[in-house]
């Protein structure tokens, strides 16, 4: 009853919302035929035909490099051309790891040999088909090991804290960590740090399996037999073909030694399901693993390092395979040479209904109702370019190397990038530059929920307000004026685009309400996807809806709709997080070096880590954030002139060529040209995958890493860096108002 309520009262706010019909960057003229255009495009999508492209084009396995991944791209290849736009295959030269050899053993003090097979159930069309990739995770080492084995929870840094507390070293050890709280690349890597000759990651039924819900295929969580495959490139070190870091990986391009490639792992790494985990996990002894670690196996959780040993041998395929990146055009009629990006990728570790087919058949959506708006006269301002990418699922190939290959000419020409992936029931995620936020809003509040009937934007408020731990987060959410975009880390093509180019970057996906566990696995089928992600396809339609609606808009739009007073009062938002960081830091080390001089090891400023041995912490030393500070101002003044200036010149007619190219390059001023340290690929100053968060993002990351990390000297380098680039982008701004 409640969540009626809410639901009704917001809709009130979205009716009035649709009352308004000059649209933003538009004329009220314009506005008018442009909402009939959107109308008309509506009317071209259908979810019956989004549930049977994707039922096509999940119907085999198609990873990259093999016969099925060039027969889906020849599918999609003729699927644009028949709807009227010029299209083509890209091809890139990568590189790609196949297992060839995947040896699991518990050798003392029983015997145990994984099976390491996922099982073909009959309620699956698909499950049981040849050519499916083995369960692997693609970047492991080549590796022959044996070792005690050690359970480390998540394989996060702080528990290897807490075993260090417990007096537990890995080193020499293979390790065992559960999938879930980071992305799986970190758990390996923080592994690899502390010492540790092989590692395994396994999903427990706690985070994802029977105790979620009934499990596939009666229901929709992960069985005992599923797995989870994965790259576990280091990505946060740069994304894409491991041997060609910054250029495109062409067929002629200069490779690196497979030795000297930074993001290729230096242990072992393998994927399992939980049924091959139980009898590990039982063999263990040592301490009984700390509360919070347990999961809902049927067995006591033992931390491990002694009688139980393990084998770990993998060896690869070390192959360079085609990236098949297919590339759709429509002409501008007025700008040919800005260019409005879409893309989703098309490959998948096995058949991918959901990740990605999902959200590809949504985007090709797009592209048959765009073709029948062409047979009617229509023409874009500017030009859409439809980007289907191979090579995602490895660690963003084909889109890496794609922007690559064209970096100079996409910064000079994309006015924005849009980015899908995976898509379900549920509400709408949206992610990007924060300058587009109010474009974002007007779009929300303009599509229909298909099962409420409000907006996308109100359901997602609604269910923000029921999911509300305080009277203060309501109010926030109840008095908030429009769209907040997520901040954007890893994971999707957008990457390359916006944490390399500095171009900006929308990311959308419907989900939350399609829970299961069939990801990355023989299970993300179409049987699967029908049953319980999106059953009558209907959110595909939403997606097609919202993404297409940003395209058309920002194809045609006068003055381009970018608005950067949100950006600058997120940034300053960001600014005063690192401000009570570092307060916080320096709280606790005064706190901990108490504790430790007074000889109480019991108890720290974070009470779940226990010091079995601790040493005093340097103090924290002032910080000056006036540099950062003083950038802010600078930019909320450039930032609130340019806004006046877009408003006045929305009411003329005539020539914004100017304006709007300053406007949609404006995000580039914020790319530091030696890029973040230890990792100068990733150029943005605000937005980065976290070192040790993998897909999470770090905002600010040069500063809040340094702090992370105690590394002062670092932060006073990156305050100034920081600084210098947005006071970069407020003088640039600046130019646009006069």
């Amino acid at each position: 009853m409640k969540k009626t309520l809410t639901l009704g009262l917001l809709a009130l706010s979205s009716a009035s919302f649709a009352q308004q019909k000059t649209l933003i960057g538009f004329t009220p003229a314009s506005s008018a035929k442009q909402l009939e255009t959107e109308k008309t495009f509506d009317a071209g999508l259908s979810p019956q035909r989004i549930g049977e492209t994707i039922k096509a084009l999940s119907a085999f396995p198609h990873n990259i490099g093999s016969p099925g991944s060039k027969a889906v791209a020849d599918k999609i290849l003729a699927m644009y051309k028949s709807y009227g736009l010029d299209a083509h295959i890209e091809t890139y030269t990568v590189l790609y790891p196949t297992p060839k050899t995947r040896v699991l053993e518990l050798t003392a003090p029983t015997t145990y040999t994984a099976i390491l097979k996922e099982q073909a159930v009959p309620e699956d069309a698909t499950s049981g088909q040849p050519n499916q990739l083995p369960t692997y995770n693609a970047w492991s080492a080549d590796g022959d090991v044996s070792g005690p084995l050690v359970f480390v929870n998540y394989g996060l840094p702080d528990d290897y804290i807490k075993l260090a507390a417990m007096g537990i070293d890995v080193k020499g050890k293979i390790v065992i960590a559960k999938y879930g709280r980071s992305w799986r690349g970190i758990k390996p890597k923080v592994a690899y740090e502390h010492g540790a000759i092989g590692c395994i990651i396994y999903s427990d039924p706690a985070d994802d399996g029977y105790s979620a819900g009934d499990v596939y295929p009666k229901g929709a969580y992960k069985n005992e037999f599923g797995v989870q495959r994965g790259s576990v490139m280091d990505m946060v070190i740069y994304p894409g073909d491991p041997l060609t870091p910054g250029v495109g990986a062409t067929k002629d391009a200069k490779r690196l030694d497979r030795k000297d490639a930074t993001t290729i792992l230096k242990i072992p790494v393998l994927p399992i399901s939980y049924h091959d985990a139980q009898p590990l996990l039982a063999a263990l002894d040592g301490p009984v693993a700390p509360g919070g670690w347990a999961g809902s196996l049927p067995i006591t959780y033992h931390i491990g390092g002694g009688k139980a040993v393990v084998h770990l041998k993998m060896e690869f395929n070390w192959d360079m395979v085609p990236a098949y990146d297919v590339i759709a055009k429509i002409k501008g009629s007025t700008y040919p040479d800005e260019w409005v990006m879409r893309g989703n990728h098309h490959d998948a570790w096995v058949n991918g209904a959901n990740d990605p087919i999902s959200g590809q058949a949504a985007m090709i959506e797009e592209t048959k109702a765009l073709g029948d708006l062409l047979k009617t006269g229509w023409k874009p301002k500017r030009s859409i370019i439809y980007c289907s990418w191979d090579g995602e699922e490895p660690g963003l190939l084909g889109s890496t190397e794609y922007a690559e290959a064209h970096d100079k000419e996409l910064q000079q020409k994309t006015v924005v990038y849009i980015n899908s992936d995976s898509n379900g029931r549920g509400f709408l995620g949206a992610g990007g530059s924060q300058a587009l936020e109010s474009f974002i809003d007007e779009i929300t509040n303009g599509i229909t929920d298909p099962q409420t009937k409000v907006s996308v934007f109100d359901r997602k408020k609604a269910m923000e307000l029921v999911n509300a731990k305080s009277t203060g987060d309501k109010k926030e959410i109840l008095e908030r004026k429009g769209e907040k975009l997520e901040a954007l880390g890893s994971g999707s093509d957008f990457s390359s685009f916006l944490q390399h180019l500095g171009i900006p970057t929308l990311d959308f996906g419907f989900g939350g309400e399609d829970g299961g566990g069939e990801y990355h696995s023989i299970y993300d089928s179409f049987d699967d996807y029908k049953r319980f992600k999106d059953p009558d396809f209907a959110y595909g339609v939403a997606l097609a809806q919202t993404a297409g609606h940003s395209v058309l808009r920002m194809a045609d739009a006068e003055v381009l709709p970018f608005d950067f007073r949100s950006l600058q009062a997120t940034i300053a938002k960001y600014a005063t997080e690192l401000t009570k960081l570092a307060d916080d830091t320096r709280e606790a080390t005064k706190i901990d070096n108490q504790l430790i001089k007074a000889n109480d090891y019991t108890l720290a400023a974070d009470p779940t880590r226990l010091y079995k041995a601790p040493v005093a912490k340097d103090t924290v030393p002032p910080i000056d954030f006036k540099p950062l500070t003083g950038a802010l101002d600078s930019l909320k003044k450039s930032a609130d002139k340019l806004a006046t200036y877009w408003s006045a010149a929305t009411l003329k007619d005539g020539d914004h060529d100017k304006l709007n190219k300053l406007l949609y390059q404006a995000e580039q001023q914020l790319l530091a040209a030696e890029g973040l340290p230890r990792r100068g690929w990733y150029r943005h100053t605000i937005y980065a995958p976290g070192f040790y968060t993998g897909y999470g993002v770090k905002t600010i990351p040069g500063i809040r890493e340094a702090i992370e990390q105690r590394n002062w000297d670092e932060v006073k380098q990156q305050i100034v860096v920081v600084a210098g680039r947005i006071n970069a982008l407020a003088g640039y701004l600046a130019m646009g108002a006069k």
